[in-house]
């Protein structure tokens, strides 16, 4: 036989040769065409075209590892499998600045100082303006003394006697000075006040001068913390103690009925402890009102400290106006997120692991 050679086998590897090059012309074409789908989708869906044409990628190459094997052997999981495939934050104003852009109205004018803060008690949005600030208590020390009081007596495992408990609703209910003093020298005077003051978390609360518990300094921020222990069921104090002392600050009596109060809805039973006291020979006054209450259906803890007014009515006035302005700030604020930040999430995918699913 003749050698398999000759232009029949020489035609015969050509036409195989034209076959293998077209072949791979194919090959090489669908190559570009799968780059150049996912460069597109690149531009138009980022996370979903990259996980895509790491897939193509993977069910087209000859040889390597493929996409998902990457994921194992340590590349990064495509974001689109994480559940971001679009997601975004945005952070609403601010509820300081919202708070101090309404009292701005309030104080227009106004010559002295003013702090106010507001916590709502169910959605946990707190606003302070000038929170820091140090002002004389006046009176409000009053709510600070029965907790203290109440404090020590459940850490000795007793409960308050009948003489203490009757001078406690005085203190409480009518704002009796004599009453206030005589229970500041059972709480330990200055000292005592300020132990108690610290496991309740008052540390921004200093008590009056030579035993004159009237003078002594506290902030809003202080005063939403008393008010907290007040309420919370996380507070040092008991449930029976919390609601021995918000039962005697909602059974003032109707010349002690101001202050927060105004802020409080119809119907509803706010608890309330005022202070007011003549600031400086000049005739001025401090005028302070703290509470609980409830708002349009929010229920806030509220207070607002004053200093340099022109006279007692015209302080009432102002604490009124403020409170209402700071309550109404805070129930329109609306509910934080659910980590407890204030943040709105516009989620338009589904936030879940869509390898997991």
């Amino acid at each position: 036989m003749r050698a398999a050679s000759g232009p029949y086998v020489t035609r015969r590897g050509a036409t195989d040769d034209v076959v293998r090059t077209a072949a791979s012309l194919r090959c090489a074409t669908v190559v570009t065409a799968v780059a150049v789908l996912a460069t597109s989708l690149t531009l138009a869906f980022p996370a979903r075209a990259l996980w895509m044409a790491h897939d193509a990628a993977g069910h087209s190459a000859t040889s390597g590892p493929r996409t998902h094997d990457l994921a194992r052997t340590g590349s990064p999981v495509p974001a689109a499998h994480q559940g971001v495939a679009c997601d975004s934050s945005v952070d609403p104003p601010d509820p300081d600045a919202q708070l101090a852009a309404a009292l701005s109205l309030v104080l227009r004018g106004y010559a002295g100082r003013v702090a106010a803060g507001v916590t709502d008690q169910a959605t946990g949005v707190t606003a302070v303006y000038h929170g820091t600030e140090s002002f004389t208590t006046a009176s409000i020390v009053k709510a600070d003394i029965l907790a203290v009081l109440l404090l020590q007596r459940q850490r000795a495992g007793v409960s308050l006697g009948a003489a203490d408990r009757q001078l406690a609703a005085r203190m409480i209910e009518d704002s009796d000075n004599a009453a206030a003093s005589a229970l500041w020298r059972a709480v330990g005077e200055g000292p005592g006040l300020a132990a108690g003051n610290a496991v309740l978390g008052l540390g921004q609360t200093v008590p009056g001068p030579d035993g004159d518990w009237g003078l002594t300094t506290t902030t809003v921020a202080d005063q939403l913390r008393l008010l907290a222990v007040l309420t919370s069921a996380r507070s040092a104090l008991s449930a029976a103690a919390r609601g021995y002392e918000l039962g005697l600050m909602r059974d003032v009596e109707a010349g002690q009925d101001w202050g927060v109060t105004r802020a409080a809805s119809a119907g509803t039973r706010p608890a309330v402890k005022n202070g007011w006291l003549p600031d400086g020979p000049q005739g001025l006054w401090v005028i302070n009102s703290i509470g609980v209450i409830r708002h349009a259906g929010h229920k806030l803890a509220l207070a607002v400290l004053s200093a340099g007014n022109p006279s007692q009515s015209a302080g009432i006035s102002l604490v009124q106006a403020a409170a209402a302005t700071v309550a109404s700030a805070v129930a329109a604020a609306g509910s934080p997120g659910p980590n407890g930040s204030h943040r709105v999430r516009d989620t338009c995918a589904p936030a879940r692991n869509e390898l997991s699913a």
